[in-house]
């Protein structure tokens, strides 16, 4: 059975559920799903969980991102990107690169943001996007965002490029149409990478068209990361083969030293995960929270 995690490097051009039917075209797998939707535009870290490990989904959805944008001075489209009908043009202002950071410094830390309309954010059941496209007026709430660094990498007027380190949740998007306004000329984003996704790295991707000449010569596996890649910040759990039955059947295990996290991942003796754990303090016991026992 595949048990896995895959990190792909998203090419520009197609959306995030393209890329996951094109995995499982070329794996032959057919439980796939993505961990942290990308925008047609952009391109970079997309995490995918084959098998079992869709259950783990969530775990690679919460860690922090890194991307790098390039953001367009002077222009405003309906979708804060290049892919979107121009609005509004205006004049950049003269801008030196400490006005700009000074700029970006506001946007740093907790901080609301309106979410793009254009974004896959669901409406009364319907995709944002969806009546958006069909000339609705789509009126999203703010939400509190967190992002920890903002980068100035390089200001070539009316482009400069960031690197943005953010929580989940946050819409790179709408922090260039912010910084837009901010700065009174308009803004959207001209390109888009994602260039960490927890600690999955962008360098340790692999494309399309390697995986798929992999798989024609029978070897895309070695591209397949184990599935506690996902889990790493819960507490180790390793068990003999009894406590390894005993929890396969959703019973919980002794544990009667506490852990230091109360949250764990749970071993058999040959180092493959069988479990989501949770300890229960007052009974000393690892209860099961997800079990895999259909692995291996």
């Amino acid at each position: 059975m595949i048990f896995g995690l895959l990190n792909i490097h998203k090419p520009t051009g197609r959306s995030s559920r393209w890329v996951v039917n094109a995995v499982s075209r070329i794996t032959g797998v057919d439980k796939i799903g993505h961990a942290g939707t990308l925008d047609p535009l952009a391109t970079g870290v997309l995490l995918m969980a084959l098998g079992p490990a869709t259950r783990l989904i969530a775990y690679l959805q919460a860690g922090t991102k890194v991307y790098q944008a390039a953001i367009h001075l002077g222009v405003s489209t309906s979708t804060y990107d290049a892919e979107g009908e121009v609005l509004a043009t205006a004049p950049v202002p003269d801008l030196a690169p400490g006005d700009l950071q000074h700029a970006l410094a506001r946007f740093v830390g907790d901080i609301e943001q309106h979410p793009p309309a254009y974004s896959a954010l669901k409406v009364a059941g319907v995709a944002a996007y969806r009546k958006a496209r069909r000339g609705q007026t789509v009126e999203l709430p703010s939400r509190r965002v967190q992002i920890e660094q903002i980068e100035l990498l390089s200001w070539h007027s009316p482009v400069l490029t960031i690197s943005v380190t953010c929580a989940p949740g946050t819409y790179i998007r709408s922090l260039a149409f912010d910084l837009g306004q901010a700065l009174g000329c308009g803004a959207h984003i001209s390109g888009l990478v994602r260039t960490a996704s927890g600690h999955f790295r962008l360098e340790d991707s692999v494309d399309l068209e390697t995986l798929a000449a992999a798989a024609g010569a029978g070897d895309w596996q070695r591209f397949l990361l184990p599935p506690d890649q996902a889990v790493l910040d819960l507490t180790p759990v390793y068990l003999d083969e009894g406590r390894t039955q005993v929890l396969r059947h959703g019973n919980p295990v002794t544990a009667p030293t506490p852990p230091p996290l109360s949250s764990g991942r749970a071993y058999d003796p040959d180092g493959r995960l069988i479990a989501l754990v949770t300890y229960d303090a007052k009974l000393q016991v690892w209860q099961p929270d997800r079990v895999f026992d259909a692995v291996g």
